[in-house]
């Protein structure tokens, strides 16, 4: 019904009347950015908003790359998976002194974080994670930095002693994923022929959980997880109401998927999941106040050989790399650094497009692969835009 009066009043290009039929909706819709004012340069602001979040100096965001190697081989992972990869104690070294560096040069800093990538980061949670977790802590603590942590995982490895140690250093937050239910997953991620991985990993989630430990279940969807999804939180009924708080869902296609997904399939999928009582991570994200940390000055992501990037959602090969980590701490970029960062308002349709202020024409990633050409993260498609707007004010009235 809201929807359907936001409508009529967008096409008759008059919202007088919601004002005085729902003033508390029109507010809203007021507060939240769908109405604004016809004398806004919503271009300029949204540069300067850009500016301000790609730019801020009081938190760095560091990604660490302890290992390219895994022990999962799943069929859409973009990574080449090195054999006995490890990150080697001079690295390691280079890693602190560049942290110690940070600290010291930059007088407004609030906040480090570090998030650990890979390749599987639990290969060598002994000897690269915990020592580096431990010594950062200190360094933040000695500074009176906020230091914080969180770990994209396969989750196979966990157990209480990771538990315990990730407690104690900061390390609150972790990304795992699950390929649909039991079946299929076991299907993508098998420990040895005829032994899957599910029962193991949902096991190894609700262990974070009971020690409080936040988990976000990134459930990667293509044609043979669809039929399943639902069933997934059958797994997950038993948690109580406190464990259910560390509890989030974050549901998407696989985008190395080439068939067709309905997106209707998923957006009913995340409904499915609030209506059951778990929290579902936003569908539509907001690259403009929450763009990617790849598109940030003060990100780094160190690959366990010293080279440095931006995106991790590419292969970390050495022709992707847009900087080295020097013997005395320094990152040495490259010019694909700057490059990147001065990649974004250059895309004419972008800049022409209604929903520019909540797109930005997606992250830096997008902007450097499309250079001069005209390109749309939605395909040009109107009511793929549409959706998406309607999506996000859903999921804010849900979220208010």
């Amino acid at each position: 019904m809201l929807v359907a009066m936001y409508e009529a009043s967008v096409k008759k290009a008059d919202f007088t009347e919601l004002d005085e039929v729902h003033p508390t909706f029109y507010n809203f819709l007021i507060e939240k950015g769908f109405i604004v004012n016809d004398d806004l340069d919503e271009i300029e602001q949204v540069k300067n908003i850009v500016n301000q979040v790609d730019n801020n100096d009081t938190l760095f965001e560091l990604h660490i790359n302890p290992t390219m190697n895994c022990n999962f081989k799943c069929w859409y992972c973009y990574e080449t998976h090195i054999k006995d990869s490890k990150m080697d104690e001079d690295t390691k070294l280079n890693t602190l002194r560049f942290v110690s560096a940070i600290l010291e040069q930059m007088p407004n800093l609030k906040e480090l974080s570090i998030s650990w990538f890979g390749g599987e980061p639990l290969l060598y949670f002994k000897k690269v994670v915990a020592p580096l977790l431990e010594k950062v802590k200190t360094l933040c603590t000695d500074k009176g930095v906020m230091f914080t942590s969180s770990m994209t995982t396969n989750a196979l490895l966990i157990n209480q002693e990771i538990a315990d140690q990730a407690k104690s250093n900061n390390l609150s937050f972790f990304q795992i994923t699950l390929d649909g239910h039991r079946e299929r997953h076991d299907k993508v991620r098998f420990i040895s022929e005829g032994k899957g991985s599910y029962d193991a990993i949902v096991s190894n989630i609700k262990l974070l959980l009971k020690n409080q430990l936040t988990v976000l279940v990134r459930i990667n969807c293509s044609p043979e997880t669809l039929p399943g999804l639902n069933d997934i939180l059958t797994d997950f009924e038993e948690l109580n109401e406190t464990d259910r708080s560390y509890l989030s869902f974050d549901i998407h296609k696989v985008w190395q998927e080439l068939e067709n997904i309905d997106d209707q399939d998923l957006r009913d999928a995340r409904w499915y999941y609030r209506e059951k009582g778990f929290k579902v991570d936003t569908a539509s994200h907001d690259t403009v106040l929450g763009s990617c940390y790849g598109d940030h000055r003060n990100h780094a992501t160190i690959n366990y050989n010293g080279e440095v990037f931006k995106c991790t959602a590419r292969d970390f090969t050495t022709n992707n790399s847009e900087g080295i980590l020097s013997d005395d701490g320094k990152i040495l970029w490259n010019p694909k650094y700057e490059k990147r960062m001065s990649s974004k308002f250059k895309n004419k349709p972008c800049l022409e497009c209604k929903i520019m202020p909540i797109c930005n024409g997606g992250c830096s990633q997008q902007a450097i692969e499309h250079e001069g050409i005209d390109y749309c993260v939605y395909d040009f498609d109107e009511d793929k835009k549409k959706q998406m707007v309607i999506e996000r004010f859903l999921e804010a009235i849900v979220y208010a």
